[in-house]
């Protein structure tokens, strides 16, 4: 919520000292103790107080009790408004409304019950009223964030003379600090020397939260520095500003001083100490904090639990984080959200999906950040089918024209395999920002259109909308996929224009781009006059186009390259071998063998992945597993003369293994997309859309069968590879060839 200018006006507050004049902070949230505290009498009932038979006819207090302890007793037991609402009108009745200490009872307990427009117009209806009327007022709006008004009443309090004191700061630095009102905080600052109290232990504490909460973390730590006396709050504060703006190894820093002067910590500082952790990455020193935080006996605290959950999940711990998940009897929001997120991200993608349909079945409130990590999720599992059933959710949903959802349901369809529903939701979406149109040709490029992705570029520019490294990205992925050299070098000359600075994955791209072309010295050239370094994606760019073409020599040198820069990534090794293999120099192959077993890196087993009727199934090669493997092969037999007969020769250089002609052959035949591709052929009706997920590069024999196969059969066939995507139909490929 925006708070206007004027309420700066009216705040009329002293500029801050001199050492403080340069600080423009922010709010940082925190919870205040209750100025009041009574002991009240045991009355657990939620029906209306009967207080008639206290009184006698003349409206007095039988039993010789002080009145206003009394009533402050019966407000303090209110359960429900009705009996504020009761004990109000008698005190209307006796004539206690004058009783500043009982009004200012009354707006606290409705505040605390939730009913602050009560607790207002009680408040309005007070003629006169002073400092601690103002606080409960003012404390009320902060409690339930509505800081505008607690900064008004703030203002108002000013206007009519009443002056702050120690209680009151901390709930307007509150309500600054949620409202992010930078100026107005300032000025509350200089009215805390104003008023005498630079040396409050809460104020200062305060003024550190609130300066830390608006990410001026600078300007809190030049509050906390001059705290004469520190607490478990000041420590705090300053700890979960550093956390919240991405200062971790600092904030970890001040933990460790922290815990040299023998300050106990609280579950609330070890939340943000957690966070530190997970955002560095540093589960061991996360799991000392896990062990120390059971000696404490904090473990069942539920915001520690939270954080315990998306540290463990973060780190690729899914098991250890759905154990504390599962302990939790009722978990929020943010809980669910931090679960989803670390199946998602770890490769668990069928677990996040199933457990946020777990989660509306349950009818659990999500957010967005639940519905863009399902949406993650989703297009992990690569099912067009589930991706209709989480758009449609999604049309159904508040979210439906939220710009973040949208983009990651753009994301989705184009990882899905379907573009042209990509499309639909860019095109429904209103308020393009440049995120979703970046996602439209990210989408454009994976499926390698790149006339289509320079055309959503070109509208993009006639809508105003100023592209950014991404969107260059993947214009460039793009023209990549598509061969559009030209198109795609004067587009990497474009991103200056716009103050961009290409990065490695914006030069990985224009190296692939020249060397698939077969420019491979030019490719080299353009890596020699880098103005930075080149990185592992740009040699392993070189290298991939040396294979293409079989260039060993280049080729060695860009490997020896990329090894250097990364030994234990298995994958520049089998780009390597590959390079040997295509080349027929089978001895090299062997030495790459051997260097792989000696660090002790294992190449993963490629399999393909085809939706049938919404579920997925799984293939490797020479794959016999399945039920009905032995359809599979017979029919796999029937497609192999189908494919001789109609002239098709196998492309036996795309196996990487010195073997004889027949064994050659009857490998290549039993490659897992083949598998699932006859799989698919007698699972489904003619003329239904195959589309197969492989977690590899596809290889060229392949690939080339693939698009007879297509024509042979009369079906479209899209596979997803670890590259892009390659649409199949009649005898042709979207990719051109161009791959």
């Amino acid at each position: 919520m925006a708070v206007s200018l004027t309420l700066i006006k009216r705040a009329s507050l002293l500029p801050l000292p001199a050492k403080f004049r340069t600080l423009a902070p922010p709010p940082f949230p925190f919870h205040f103790p209750l100025p009041f505290s009574f002991i009240s009498p045991n009355h657990y009932s939620s029906s209306p107080l009967s207080l008639d038979s206290y009184f006698s006819d003349n409206h007095t207090l039988h039993f010789g009790y002080d009145s206003e302890s009394f009533f402050a007793s019966f407000i303090d037991s209110s359960t429900r408004r009705t009996h504020l609402t009761q004990i109000h009108a008698q005190l209307l009745v006796l004539g206690f409304q004058a009783s500043a200490f009982l009004i200012t009872k009354l707006v606290n307990c409705s505040s605390n019950l939730g009913h602050i427009s009560y607790a207002r117009q009680v408040f309005d209806e007070f003629t006169d009223p002073g400092v601690f009327l103002w606080n409960a007022i003012i404390r009320g709006y902060s409690k339930h964030n509505a800081y505008a008004d607690a900064v008004q009443m703030y203002c108002g309090m000013q206007e009519m003379g009443v002056g702050p004191d120690g209680f009151t700061f901390p709930h307007v630095l509150k309500a600054c600090g949620g409202l992010g009102a930078v100026e107005i905080g300032r000025r509350v600052h200089g009215q805390v020397f104003r008023h005498g109290f630079e040396s409050n232990v809460v104020v200062q504490n305060s003024l550190v939260a609130f300066y830390a909460k608006c990410g001026r973390v600078d300007c809190a730590r030049i509050v906390f520095d001059g705290l004469g006396e520190r607490s478990i709050f000041s420590w705090t504060s300053i700890i979960s500003g550093y956390a919240q703006n991405g200062e971790c190894l600092e904030a970890l820093r001040i933990f460790g001083l922290m815990r040299k002067v023998n300050v106990k910590p609280d579950w609330i500082v070890l939340v943000s100490v957690l966070k530190a952790y997970t955002d560095v990455e540093d589960l061991g020193q996360g799991r000392s904090v896990h062990g120390c935080l059971v000696k404490m006996g904090l473990e069942f605290e539920p915001d520690l639990v939270i954080s315990l959950t998306a540290m463990y999940a973060k780190s690729g711990q899914v098991m250890v984080a759905r154990s504390l998940f599962d302990k939790m009897e009722r978990p929020n929001v943010i809980m669910w959200n931090a679960m989803i997120s670390g199946y998602a991200k770890n490769g668990h993608a069928e677990k996040a999906v199933e457990l946020f349909r777990e989660m509306i079945s349950r009818s659990i409130r999500i957010d967005s950040i639940t519905l863009r990590s399902a949406i993650v999720a989703c297009a992990q599992v690569g099912s067009l089918e589930l991706a209709k059933w989480m758009d449609g959710y999604v049309c159904k949903s508040e979210y439906r024209n939220h710009v973040f959802v949208n983009t990651s349901l753009i994301d989705m369809y184009a990882k899905c395999g379907s573009v042209d529903s990509a499309r639909m939701v860019f095109d429904r979406t209103p308020n393009k920002d440049v995120v979703v149109w970046s996602a439209m040709i990210v989408g454009y490029g994976l499926h390698g259109r790149g006339r289509e992705a320079i055309d959503v570029y070109h509208s993009m520019q006639h809508a105003g909308v100023v592209p950014n490294d991404v969107t260059f990205l993947g214009l460039l992925t793009a023209c990549n996929h598509s061969g559009l050299v030209h198109e795609g070098w004067e587009l990497f000359h474009r991103m200056r224009d716009y103050g961009i600075e290409p990065g490695n994955h914006h030069y990985s791209c224009v190296v692939d781009l020249l060397g698939r072309a077969g420019q491979l010295e030019q490719a080299y050239d353009f890596i020699k006059k880098m103005p930075i370094e080149p990185g592992t994606s740009v040699w392993g760019a070189l290298l991939s186009s040396c294979k293409i073409h079989r260039n060993v020599t280049l080729g060695q040198y860009a490997a020896e390259k990329l090894l250097s820069l990364d030994p234990y990534e298995i994958g520049h090794y089998v780009q390597l071998s590959n390079l040997f293999a295509s080349a027929r120099l089978w001895d090299r192959v062997a030495q790459v063998r051997v260097l792989m077993r000696e660090k002790g890196l294992i190449k993963g087993i490629g399999h393909s992945l085809i939706e049938i009727n919404g579920k997925l199934q799984a293939f490797h090669v020479g794959d016999k597993s399945h039920p009905r493997s032995e359809e599979i092969y017979e029919e796999l037999e029937s497609l192999e003369r189908r494919l001789k007969e109609a002239g098709f020769v196998p492309h036996t250089e795309s196996v990487l293994h010195d073997l004889n002609y027949e064994e050659t052959e009857e490998t290549l035949c039993n490659h897992s997309e083949r598998l699932a591709i006859v799989y698919g052929l007698i699972s489904t009706a003619p003329g239904t859309t195959l589309r197969i997920t492989k977690n590899i590069r596809g290889c060229v024999n392949c690939h080339a069968a693939t698009k007879l196969i297509s024509k042979l059969v009369n079906r479209e066939i899209v596979v997803r590879d670890a590259k892009r995507f390659h649409h199949f139909k009649d005898g042709f490929c979207s990719c051109g060839d161009y791959w």
